[in-house]
């Protein structure tokens, strides 16, 4: 039986090992990388852009050249938030406002536990596996000058696309059926990255103490995710007595028609 790659402590078991770290970014990235430390709850001194924001699993290349930060995420943010922590890790490499050259490629990769609930800006559902987005700048003709590279990858093992490479599709099985097939996963063991992650977060593995960490971790999200419910349920009672109309209150607060019809009826109206 698998450990659920949904919770912290067993996502940075996996993680945070060497052979599954360098295995994980070349399938995702591309790339080869050998690192020395592989930190978790980074955080950088002095904050950068007045905001102290904290990264789930962070390594430099031992050549100096390269940033890695992963992080899990098992509910939907605002892409925006996303977006700040890609650039901020940017801006952190220029230590003074004399020192404009970035001598680091930067690479984000966002893993995401749960389908998404935002829209693009033309109001269209995301329904995308992976998502890149790319630092380099191209001339009229199309043409991509490679000045950067930096990257960013946001993977959403809940919206299944035939040409995701395979690569890329062990990693994504693996966060999925950890979560939703623990006890009959069949995943790609000739991967050695998914092998040995598979071997760190396998039930037999994990410590007493793991254990423990991992179901008080679990016990936490289930009380933030009723305080969560809590809150919508508020704020849909405020709407409705605003007589605002349900389907502009499921969007703001994601609960659905029906939810919200019941809470209407509890306060004894009608929509």
């Amino acid at each position: 039986m698998l450990g659920n790659l949904d919770n912290e402590v067993i996502f940075k078991k996996a993680f945070t090992n060497k052979i599954v770290f360098k295995a994980f970014v070349r399938d995702i990235l591309g790339i080869e990388i050998e690192v020395d430390k592989i930190e978790t709850e980074k955080r950088f001194n002095p904050k950068i852009g007045y905001v102290d924001f904290e990264l789930d699993i962070f390594a430099e290349s031992t050549d100096k050249r390269i940033a890695i930060e992963i992080q899990r995420v098992e509910y939907d943010h605002h892409f925006d938030r996303f977006l700040h922590y890609f650039l901020m890790i940017i801006a952190e490499q220029q230590k003074s406002a004399k020192e404009y050259h970035i001598d680091q490629t930067v690479y984000v990769i966002v893993v995401l536990t749960a389908p998404y609930t935002i829209s693009d800006k033309n109001g269209q559902p995301i329904l995308d596996e992976v998502l890149l987005l790319k630092i380099n700048p191209q001339n009229l003709k199309g043409e991509v000058r490679d000045l950067y590279g930096h990257q960013f990858v946001c993977l959403n093992p809940n919206h299944v696309e035939n040409g995701t490479p395979q690569q890329i599709r062990d990693w994504l099985d693996l966060i999925y059926q950890s979560i939703h097939s623990p006890q009959r996963h069949i995943l790609n063991t000739k991967n050695e990255g998914i092998k040995k992650a598979i071997e760190l977060i396998s039930f037999e593995n994990l410590t007493p103490e793991e254990r423990t960490k991992a179901k008080n971790t679990e016990a936490a999200k289930i009380t933030l995710a009723k305080i969560s419910n809590v809150t919508k349920i508020e704020i849909a009672k405020k709407m409705l007595l605003d007589n605002e109309n349900i389907e502009k209150i499921a969007k703001y607060t994601d609960l659905t028609l029906i939810e919200i019809e019941k809470i209407s009826k509890d306060l004894g109206m009608s929509k």
